[in-house]
């Protein structure tokens, strides 16, 4: 990390607790005047389960609310094999883990939105998931906003895949895409290597969306996994530019 980064991070964490209280704040007041839940067409929200299947790409998806270096070292990975990955962040992870959200992003990953509290979304209010997305949003451009380049990827990740109609009509008032996944290496629960590799690879085609966490394993099949993927011809790129 050099001077100018780290010089960049003490600033933003000195106000990161001040965006905290303001967001609730601010949240509260985006609920008031977004598009109430029963209002959303939610045919315009509908989640994506699948890329661009012409586009030559696959995205690895990882959702991190744990195991800081396991994620840091999937992204060195990523970047040893010429390869970029979207990380679903949750907001309390990023509260904890600014230099970590720093190292992801000047290595080149996406930063996507897990929610803050890695809470149901189907089942808590519109109100609730404003709060969630909205807030993990704000901690995540209090981090990266100064840097150029920098967009919000504007992508949701539900925890566990759990989807409603609340949640759809907070993602649709907020400008959030709904990211799903095309095939589930299930790796948060099956600590096998060899299943994740055979999980993650199977059939794999361009336009897949490939759910994984950093795990121990994953982190272990994960080198297999690039070489097959370039191996097939493709590439693996974040999920923005393999949704097109």
């Amino acid at each position: 990390m050099n001077r100018e980064i780290r010089k960049n991070y003490k600033a933003i964490s000195a106000i990161s607790n001040v965006i905290i209280i303001i967001v609730l704040v601010a949240t509260f007041s985006v609920a008031i005047v977004a598009v109430s839940p029963w209002e959303t067409d939610l045919a315009s929200t509908s989640a994506i389960f699948v890329g661009d299947e012409e586009s030559g790409k696959v995205g690895l998806m990882f959702n991190v609310y744990e195991n800081t270096e396991i994620a840091l070292n999937i992204a060195k990975l990523m970047v040893e094999h010429g390869f970029r990955a979207t990380f679903f962040v949750g907001g309390k992870w990023v509260e904890r883990n600014g230099m970590a959200v720093l190292s992801l992003y000047n290595m080149g990953m996406e930063l996507g939105n897990h929610g803050y509290l890695h809470r149901d979304h189907k089942v808590i209010s519109y109100e609730k998931n404003v709060d969630e997305i909205l807030l993990t949003e704000r901690l995540l451009d209090a981090h990266l906003k100064g840097f150029p380049g920098y967009n919000n990827s504007k992508l949701f990740a539900p925890p566990s895949g759990s989807y409603g109609d609340n949640m759809f009509s907070a993602c649709d008032a907020l400008g959030y895409r709904v990211i799903m996944w095309t095939r589930d290496t299930i790796d948060w629960r099956d600590h096998d290597e060899e299943v994740i590799f055979q999980r993650a690879i199977k059939d794999i085609k361009a336009g897949d969306l490939v759910l994984m966490h950093p795990t121990k394993d994953t982190l272990s099949a994960l080198p297999r996994i690039l070489e097959y993927i370039k191996n097939q011809g493709l590439v693996a790129d974040v999920v923005s530019n393999v949704i097109g």
